[in-house]
């Protein structure tokens, strides 16, 4: 027998609007991919893949350092004055300033505007995934840990659908940023109908005067240094390599062999602007148009199936974990992630279908973690500095991401464009989680903190 009270509607309704929440902030986060190289070779005159990939590095770092920021401002707000108010200014935040850059005249205003943006993507996710557990009953939690994981992928996956549909390309880029304005209709409606959690309420009434000043006591600072680690494994895998740069390497490839097919010429080096551009010029306009649209419907495809995979991934990882245990399934992924990378970006150098095959397999494994991390940083950190912890844990991941994104981005310069080469490179972080995650504390079967 169990006294846990039924199921109610307020819970449903806090998982809803929550789950859309990080749905439309998986909208706002895979419409970069898909809009930086025909955005930046317009906003830099047609420059190649060596110029392209520096200031994709640039901004994927503004990206990454403004949800850090917005982790750490809005996991404050809502331990301060409540989980919705602060949910529904992330979301008004990504949401308008995601529609801005649709007016970008310069790749500069580009990056500022996708710091602002992302300063609301990151409040996001920590009040979010605070607002849920505390909502929700223990026993839950893994599944709402999946939940929570695969509902940015699923906008990940809606917005790579449309871009399939309507292919991104030089001309069209600007219409796909401004449906990024959309989600501010969703800030409204959370205020009005979504209930504070009474969790949070309560803990308010013994809060501490600096919810700062306790996560860096000697009780909680080491367990703050683990999952800062165990954040930032994962997030420079994805965006210093995978989710923010293969959907670009991708549409790479698709203009090189689509443009040597119809000029009649011998494969072309991925890459080569000077190569691409002789082969361009032997094409007609026809013949050029529909060069361009199928490298971006490749690179839409590509995220297809890092989203699907990534569906999966989040699902199924907090599920296992729930079964066998937090660290024994954190090293897995490790292991996975490391060794499919290296699969994918040391062997593979067509566009076919074992690409695509891998390519699902990789999002699926690498974005796995994002249904472990809401499953287990709650289960570090008391409630009342929950989402203050969980969100400089994770957000600070975030940082040492955006040092990667750099590192990525000055790696794509440095080899010619050569998007493989420098993935290779960076995906070699995964073998860090390998050791860390076995220095971290095993939550199975323990309650939140109190």
């Amino acid at each position: 027998m169990t006294n846990e009270k039924p199921l109610g509607a307020q819970q449903w309704l806090v998982l809803a609007a929550a789950f859309l929440g990080w749905m439309f902030d998986g909208v706002e986060i895979g419409l970069f991919p898909l809009v930086a190289r025909p955005a930046l070779q317009e906003l830099l005159a047609d420059v190649g893949d060596a110029d392209v990939g520096r200031w994709n590095g640039i901004i994927g770092a503004c990206f990454l350092l403004g949800a850090a920021a917005g982790g750490l401002a809005f996991g404050w707000l809502g331990d301060r004055v409540g989980r919705v108010r602060a949910m529904a200014a992330a979301t008004l935040t990504y949401s308008l300033f995601t529609g801005a850059a649709a007016f970008a005249t310069a790749a500069w205003q580009l990056a500022v505007l996708r710091f602002i943006a992302s300063l609301g993507m990151g409040g996001e996710w920590a009040v979010a995934v605070a607002l849920v557990v505390e909502c929700w009953p223990d026993r839950h939690r893994p599944k709402l840990a999946g939940a929570i994981g695969a509902a940015a992928n699923f906008g990940f996956l809606l917005i790579a659908c449309v871009a399939y549909v309507f292919p991104v390309t030089a001309g069209s880029w600007r219409w796909m940023l401004l449906l990024g304005a959309s989600p501010a209709v969703l800030a409204l409606l959370i205020l009005v109908f979504v209930p504070e959690s009474q969790r949070w309420r309560e803990a308010r009434k013994t809060a501490v005067a600096s919810p700062l000043a306790e996560i860096f006591s000697r009780g909680v600072r080491k367990t703050l240094a683990l999952a800062i680690v165990l954040s930032a494994v994962p997030l420079i895998g994805t965006w210093a390599a995978v989710s923010g740069w293969v959907p670009l390497w991708a549409e790479q490839l698709v203009e090189a062999q689509a443009t040597a097919r119809a000029a009649g010429v011998d494969g072309l080096p991925p890459g080569d602007a000077q190569a691409l551009q002789a082969a361009r010029e032997k094409l007609s306009p026809a013949d050029r148009t529909a060069v361009m649209i199928d490298a971006a419907r490749a690179k839409a495809g590509i995220q297809v199936w890092l989203a699907i995979g990534a569906i999966v991934g989040c699902f199924a990882a907090p599920i296992v974990g729930g079964v066998w245990g937090r660290r024994p399934v954190y090293f897995g992924l490790c292991l996975l992630s490391l060794l499919s990378c290296a699969f994918l970006f040391r062997v593979l150098t067509e566009y076919d279908l074992l690409f695509l095959a891998t390519v699902g397999f990789v999002g699926a494994v690498t974005a796995a973690f994002y249904g472990w991390l809401p499953l287990y940083l709650p289960e570090l950190f008391p409630t009342r500095v929950r989402a203050t912890a969980q969100g400089l844990s994770f957000n600070f991941g975030r940082i040492l991401a955006a040092a990667g994104a750099l590192q990525m981005g000055e790696l794509v310069r440095m080899l010619g464009g050569n998007y493989a080469a420098a993935g290779a490179s960076i995906t070699l972080i995964y073998a860090v989680g390998l050791a860390v995650i076995w220095l971290s504390p095993e939550t199975k079967g323990r309650p939140l903190p109190d």
